[in-house]
């Protein structure tokens, strides 16, 4: 029998989200809002950010982190020109010294991983007042950092943490002006909704295909990289009414669950990543390998047991790239293990299981 047609295999560590009931507020609970006021929504955070820089700086000169997502740099390359600070995952914060911006340019803090501290950047950001810092609270949205920020504006792209198909939100703390989503929705993440519906059947058991659900999800993802569109009505509706904060809780459990788990088998081959800020809720598990070799072996390794790990982020050797060789070293080691709300005490235990060293052919 196939692996489609098997409900005993039925399981897996990552990939995309399906459509989650499970995800929304009980009826009658009351819960407030938890989205900023006022905020603006976009189909994607990075269509959120060519609005911002583009309505109100033209074209300015941008600086990113050079530990990177380079698929966003290159969406961003027509309407910026790109500069460079470094920042590592390695707890060590972003090294500001390596920051040579001047009035009238753009910085982008990121929270990398959930895992930053923002007293560097309030401090940096009180020194330079002429500079416009847009903080990027994608793998937190609800972090205290974002809730209390005092910057220019701030963004997070909330599929990544969300089970929705689409979906950005960009707020001023110093209640600046917001942009404006261009009207109209964006067809990927029509897309990606369909493989979230197809997902939940195929996770239930139904006669569904998952090349078909993966291929729809990756159409919409590539569809949606860069849009400055409308999020869909349903993510509108559906935002205000996802228990956010039990799904926060849940990675929050996860997270440190599966890394004190992890840290009684580090070996030299791997290890994860363990620094962040009080209170932090890291974006899922990072570890960091011996090797890209090793990265790359453990990645197919996982894959074969029904677990999807995600490299954060790969800088082609030709094309955009940070040209932080720290960084780029960095980045061919790194893996990401979703542990998000989705999973529950047993799949962690089959990840820490399939981690075990002894199951690495060829480390």
């Amino acid at each position: 029998m196939s692996e489609d047609g098997d409900i005993s295999v039925r399981w897996e560590v990552g990939s995309e989200f399906h459509w989650d009931e499970e995800a929304f507020v009980q009826a009658g609970a009351g819960l407030p809002s938890w989205l900023p006021t006022p905020h603006a929504m976009f189909t994607s955070g990075c269509g959120a950010l060519i609005s911002l820089v583009t309505q109100f700086h033209g074209h300015p000169r941008l600086h990113l982190p050079s530990f990177f997502c380079m698929d966003v740099v290159e969406a961003l390359a027509s309407f910026v020109d790109l500069a460079w600070y470094r920042e590592l995952p390695d707890g060590q914060g972003p090294h500001l010294d390596t920051l040579d911006a001047a009035a009238g340019d753009v910085v982008l803090a990121v929270n990398l991983f959930g895992r930053g501290h923002r007293e560097p950047w309030d401090l940096w950001s009180c020194e330079h007042p002429l500079v416009t810092v847009i903080e990027d609270h994608t793998h937190d949205p609800l972090s205290g950092w974002a809730r209390t920020s005092h910057a220019s504006y701030c963004m997070a792209s909330l599929r990544k943490t969300l089970p929705v198909p689409d979906g950005a939100i960009l707020w001023s703390p110093r209640g600046e002006e917001l942009p404006a989503a261009t009207h109209g929705e964006n067809e990927g993440a029509w897309l990606k909704l369909s493989a979230m519906v197809l997902k939940a059947a195929w996770l239930s058991g139904k006669d569904v295909s998952r090349s078909e659900f993966r291929s729809l999800q990756k159409a919409g993802e590539a569809a949606l990289l860069g849009s400055m569109t409308e999020p869909t009505a349903l993510t509108r509706v559906v935002l205000p009414l996802l228990d956010v904060w039990r799904l926060r809780s849940v990675r929050a459990d996860n997270v440190r669950v599966l890394t004190e788990s992890l840290l009684r088998h580090v070996d030299g081959e791997w290890s994860p990543l363990t620094y962040g800020a009080p209170g932090a809720v890291p974006f899922n598990v990072q570890l960091l390998c011996a090797s890209e070799t090793t990265r790359d072996s453990l990645m197919a390794h996982l894959a074969r047991n029904r677990i999807f790990a995600s490299v954060h982020w790969r800088q082609p050797k030709s094309g955009i790239s940070s040209g932080d060789d720290a960084a780029i070293e960095c980045a061919s080691r790194m893996l990401t293990i979703p542990v998000d709300h989705r999973y529950h005490e047993a799949d962690l235990q089959r990840v820490v299981e399939a981690l075990g060293r002894s199951s690495l052919p060829g480390l």
